[in-house]
């Protein structure tokens, strides 16, 4: 396995990544424990989670997730593990009570008390990735790299990224850091997909530039890209779960991942998976680790199983035919996407 350095970090991460923002809702503790166990036996050493996981976060679940791979975590060398874990910003909308109760996340106060939440729910001494889960609308950059940077300087923290950022913003962050001799952001982490490419604008360009490197997470575009909603039936019955979700974010995917475009370009791609081989969701997680600028590709699993299609992507190199027939599809069907 080809292992990644994260930005300009000594953090050397798996191509695939762990993520655990079901552990806790969907998945309960025997099933969490099982997928983690066969990520780990697969060469898998790169976790992440959030302090508002699992979701959507309620009162009476917050933290569990971390609480679950804490416990987890306890029967494995520390030293062979890369966790990355995020506090909450005001843009996420996750004002859950102890989590802000609808205070805002990136003030120098909700930093440091974040990463204290974390440290004990993990039941670590140290986190490799302290990421900001969204931008703060409210709080200058300013304070909230002081308090990320002090983070870093305690021994907390090892390493800084961001996620659900602008290149805009990444780079007026990592521009103060510079300055005013605070430690950058690392990583970030976005959504990107083959039905979802609009990081490769000004932020593909941002990362090879500056050397920051991209986690991208939902590779398989909530789910749609692994074909099972071309059935006409599981369109509807996804159209109504997404609409009965208390998740605004899960609410947005049928607009963004479920439409007739989307449909259709899947079932595109999944001719050239089937003349691959292999599955739409392995070609899915494949292409999303391609790039120069990706670390590590965030994967999500509801049980073990599901976790098979993502771990056969690890070794497999798209060629240059494979690349240019998966751009053919979004330039006809998803192009007007952006």
């Amino acid at each position: 396995m080809e292992y990644r350095y994260i930005g300009r970090s000594g953090l050397r991460v798996s191509p695939i990544c762990l993520g655990t923002m079901t552990f806790g809702s969907v998945c309960n503790k025997q099933e969490a424990f099982s997928i983690m166990d066969k990520a780990y036996d697969a060469g898998i050493n790169f976790f992440d989670t959030a302090e508002v996981y699992p979701v959507p976060p309620k009162a009476e679940t917050v933290g569990i997730t971390e609480e679950l791979v804490g416990e987890w975590l306890s029967g494995k060398p520390r030293d062979s593990l890369i966790i990355a874990t995020k506090v909450a910003g005001a843009a996420s909308g996750w004002f859950v009570p102890p989590v802000r109760a609808g205070l805002t996340a990136i003030d120098s106060h909700h930093i440091i008390k974040g990463v204290e939440g974390s440290l004990r729910r993990l039941k670590c001494d140290y986190i490799d990735l302290y990421q900001m889960h969204w931008p703060d609308t409210i709080v200058p950059r300013d304070e909230s790299m002081e308090a990320f940077d002090r983070l870093v300087r305690s021994g907390k923290v090892r390493y800084l990224g961001t996620s659900n950022d602008t290149a805009y913003g990444t780079t007026k962050s990592n521009m103060i850091a510079k300055f005013k001799g605070y430690k950058r952001f690392e990583s970030i982490q976005n959504n990107f997909s083959l039905l979802n490419r609009r990081f490769l604008d000004e932020m593909a360009e941002m990362c090879i530039s500056e050397k920051i490197s991209l986690l991208p997470y939902s590779p398989m575009a909530g789910g749609v890209l692994s074909g099972k909603y071309n059935v006409e039936d599981n369109v509807s019955a996804r159209f109504n779960e997404y609409r009965a979700s208390e998740d605004p974010r899960i609410q947005a995917m049928a607009d963004r991942f479920l439409n007739h475009k989307t449909l259709a370009a899947t079932q595109r791609y999944m001719q050239i998976a089937e003349y691959l081989g292999i599955s739409t969701a392995t070609l899915a997680v494949a292409w999303s680790k391609q790039f120069s600028f990706v670390a590590s590709t965030i994967i999500g699993a509801r049980n073990k199983e599901q976790l098979d299609d993502s771990l056969a992507a690890i070794d497999l190199t798209l060629s240059d035919d494979i690349l240019k027939r998966c751009d053919s599809v979004h330039a006809d069907i998803l192009y007007p996407m952006g």
